[in-house]
Order: C-alpha cells, then sequence, then structure tokens
C-alpha cells in the first residue's frame, strides 16, 4: 500500500471513530472482500459466514479507537474477525476437536504435488470444499490464535489442520472426478 493509500485509510479510520457512517461503509467496502474469505472458513453456510461478518464489523467499529495506527489494519480487522468467528462457533455449535496430539501427523513430500490441487480450482470449489469439513476441521487455519482461544493446544490445532488437509484433498478429487464424470 503507498503512502498515499495509507493517508486515506488512516483518515477513514479516524472519521469512523467519529462515528462517521459513510466512512464506515468505506471501510467496510475495502475489506468486505477478504474478510468475507476469512468468514467463509470459520462458516458452514453464506448466511452465516454474513452473519460473523456483520458482527464482526460491528466490534471492529466499536474497538476502532484501540487502533494504534502502526500496525497493519487488515491484521488488525481480521484479528477481530477471526475471534468473532471462532465466539460464533462456541455459542452455536458443538465442536469437538481431536485431540491426539501425539497422533499428529507428518505430511510427506506427496503433500507438496497434493498442494498443486488447489491451484487447478477456482475459488468457489475450495470455499465448497472447505465448508463441508467438520468445524473441528475447518477451524484450525491459525494455530496460535485458536489454540489460544479455544483453549487446546497448538499441537491439537497443527493435528487437526493435518487431517482438515488431508480430507479437503480428498473432497477436491471427489469434486473433481464427479466433474470429470459430467455429474455436476
Amino acid at each position: 500500500m503507498s503512502f498515499t493509500d495509507q493517508h486515506i485509510l488512516n483518515d477513514i479510520v479516524k472519521r469512523c471513530i467519529k462515528g462517521d457512517r459513510k466512512a464506515q461503509q468505506e471501510l467496510y467496502k475495502i475489506f468486505y472482500g477478504k474478510m468475507m474469505g476469512v468468514c467463509y472458513r470459520y462458516s458452514n453456510n453464506s448466511e452465516d459466514a454474513k452473519d460473523i461478518l456483520q458482527d464482526g464489523f460491528v466490534k471492529v467499529y466499536s474497538n476502532l479507537k484501540k487502533y494504534n495506527f502502526t500496525g497493519s489494519l487488515e491484521g488488525w480487522i481480521r484479528r477481530i474477525i477471526v475471534n468473532t468467528a471462532i465466539d460464533h462457533y462456541r455459542k452455536h455449535k458443538n465442536v469437538y476437536f481431536v485431540d491426539d496430539e501425539e497422533g499428529f501427523i507428518l505430511e510427506n513430500s506427496k503433500t507438496e504435488s497434493a498442494d498443486s490441487i488447489y491451484s487447478q480450482f477456482g475459488e468457489q470449489v475450495i470455499i465448497e470444499a472447505i465448508q463441508a469439513l467438520s468445524p473441528a476441521y475447518k477451524t484450525v487455519f491459525q494455530h496460535k490464535e485458536i489454540a489460544e482461544k479455544l483453549g487446546i493446544t497448538e499441537g491439537t490445532s497443527k493435528s487437526n489442520l493435518a487431517k482438515a488437509k488431508k480430507n479437503l484433498r480428498q473432497l477436491i478429487t471427489e469434486k473433481e472426478a464427479k466433474l470429470d464424470n459430467g455429474q455436476f
């Protein structure tokens, strides 16, 4: 981001702090796409994602006075959105975590070639596949923050991520096979 862009963004934040509704709309439009993508990672459907995003932005607006203008605003907003998503799951879902730290699966070199699967598909296919994962597997994409927030170890979070990746690869491969067979 250029100095001018950062200056404009800082001005929008300052206006939001003063309660300027137009500035709040501007901030929302700037970060809507990226933050909606974050919400999709933690939700079962688009309605839940929209609810999380809405609740998250309410928290963003009410806490903007705490933003110190030194770090990344996007990162600061993302952390609020992720925490909102986790809170949403804690309130609305029975989330069970696989706590098998000792059974952590280290992925081998096959993972690198398997990861190339992700680049072959559009964003929507990947989002749909992520949404098909169990809540425990969807919520582990940021180990440290997730572990702290949910009271699990980073190892458990990493284990869940490894299993989520494995399941995600399987779901995408199955979807690709169905597409190849004309079933979609």
